[in-house]
């Protein structure tokens, strides 16, 4: 029988953080693992399986869960929060009355929060204080929930500006199958985490409307140069746009079938309504949406351009048609690529 390793509590019993629990518990962790609503708890310790996400996944009896903040967090050494990033805030102002000690933190959650355009780390450090700052990092990279669950082979980048700390993160979260790397470059890899989901979104639309290879790959390059762009001009290493939590998420949820980014940007392009396609997903959420919103007013205070973020938005939020948005990219005035 493996020993334990020690214990993790992950904030959030949605695909991710199930299958961050499967990853972990599997590995030699004892998992406490929160659900935010109280027969989702019940049932993961009645069935050993989350009803709600990843159902078919048999979660190991080193995962426990619970409804209860303090129970959750409570002798962990580490809290891995895996929210939607438009519910950070209130879930980490819960966490706040109850995390002790030396704790460490990692934010798992991709996206801007829509209101005041914060990264992740930015609303983590906010609600916890500034005396944990130091030991606040982000998990990012190509990390399709369902992919990691049935065992395939990925990898991730641990960013923090302690490297102490982000050392620590990657031995903790390191598996047989899950490689994880570090990177001090915290606002290259959250930005890159974030709005590589707007540029799925019109990966969507363009495999929605029938357009082939040549079209993603023009939309993904040029949308990679777009993310970079605005990276920089915030403060980001151009290379770590480059890396995992870059390129190499950009290619992963712009592929398709388990992307739910790209699901949007399809179901738009066959001329349905977002409150529809949002209803159809619920209780899953698409990232991209509310970062859409975010990522054009930090593109604006930057002075930076941002036409496939731009046309995104429009198509989401001003009736823009998939197709005028798609017109509307092939026509803006030509220049020299490596200007950007």
């Amino acid at each position: 029988m493996q020993a334990h390793r020690g214990t993790i509590a992950i904030i959030g019993a949605g695909s991710w953080g199930t299958a961050l629990s499967l990853l972990l518990g599997q590995a030699g962790w004892r998992v406490k693992l929160w659900a935010r609503r109280a027969h989702v708890a019940e049932a993961i310790e009645r069935s050993r399986r989350n009803p709600e996400y990843l159902a078919d996944c048999l979660l190991p009896d080193s995962v426990s869960a619970t409804a209860e903040m303090p129970h959750a967090i409570a002798g962990a050494d580490v809290a891995l929060i895996a929210v939607p990033s438009q519910g950070m805030r209130a879930v980490c102002e819960q966490l706040s009355a109850s995390i002790e000690g030396d704790v460490g933190v990692v934010s798992a959650a991709k996206g801007l929060e829509k209101d005041t355009g914060r990264r992740m780390s930015e609303v983590i450090a906010a609600c916890l204080g500034p005396d944990r700052s130091g030991r606040i990092a982000a998990l990012s990279g190509p990390n399709l929930a369902p992919e990691i669950a049935a065992g395939n082979a990925g990898a991730s980048v641990a960013a923090c500006r302690d490297a102490t700390f982000a050392a620590h993160i990657q031995a903790a979260l390191s598996t047989a199958r899950f490689r994880v790397y570090t990177n001090p470059d915290v606002l290259g890899v959250e930005l890159g985490g974030a709005l590589k989901n707007i540029i799925a979104i019109g990966a969507g639309v363009s495999d929605g409307l029938g357009f082939g290879d040549n079209s993603k790959a023009a939309l993904m390059t040029r949308g990679l140069a777009e993310i970079t762009r605005l990276g920089v001009a915030l403060g980001a290493r151009a290379e770590t746009f480059r890396g995992l939590s870059g390129v190499g998420d950009l290619v992963a949820t712009c592929a398709g079938a388990k992307s739910r980014n790209h699901f949007v940007g399809y179901e738009l392009a066959q001329g349905r309504s977002l409150q529809a396609i949002l209803a159809d997903m619920a209780p899953q959420v698409a990232e991209g949406i509310e970062t859409a919103r975010a990522a054009l007013r930090l593109a604006a205070e930057a002075e930076v351009e941002m036409p496939i973020t731009a046309a995104v938005h429009s198509v989401l939020f001003d009736g823009l048609s998939p197709l005028e948005a798609v017109k509307s990219l092939m026509t803006r005035a030509w220049r020299d690529e490596l200007e950007g």
